[in-house]
């Protein structure tokens, strides 16, 4: 046999001679897939659930109303429809934008921040308009401030 008649090597080599890929550094955060269609579910739940924060509100602080008889009208039904209308529409964006800002967090924890921004959207609302401080009010249900028996002390009115 002669040295030309020994055939060339392959020009590429078997993938088992071939180096592995490189190891990704300890530091560097592991890539995350595309979720694109949970991340958009995700931002939608937020909006739904920011709604249901606004209308739940404006039904909270009619039915303190109504139950102590304050404002000029019981339950301010024509001023609480005029605040569903802004309340239903903005606790929805502000949810939104709350979870929108929330997606660097981990998985379980994103909703954390939506929930407590709305818990206290509603509490606020439910002091401002839901107990009117100093309106005469039906005493014998309520006291001075409006603020119905049935509202926990521990959370603010």
């Amino acid at each position: 046999m002669t040295p030309s008649d020994v055939p060339p090597p392959p020009s590429s080599s078997p993938p088992w001679s071939q180096p592995p890929p490189p190891a990704r550094p300890w530091y560097q955060a592991p890539a995350r897939p595309s979720g694109r269609g949970s991340s958009a579910l995700a931002l939608l739940t937020a909006a739904v659930v920011g709604a249901v924060a606004g209308w739940a509100a404006v039904a909270l602080a009619s039915h303190a109303r109504a139950y102590c008889d304050a404002g000029w009208e019981a339950g301010g039904r024509f001023e609480m429809s005029f605040l569903l209308v802004l309340m239903v529409p903005g606790c929805a964006f502000l949810a939104l934008l709350i979870a929108f800002l929330s997606r660097p967090l981990p998985l379980l924890s994103r909703p954390v921040p939506v929930l407590l921004v709305l818990a206290v959207v509603v509490l606020v609302f439910f002091a401002t308009k839901g107990t009117l401080d100093g309106y005469p009010g039906n005493p014998e249900r309520c006291g001075p401030d409006n603020v119905p028996p049935w509202w926990p002390g521990w959370l603010p009115a």
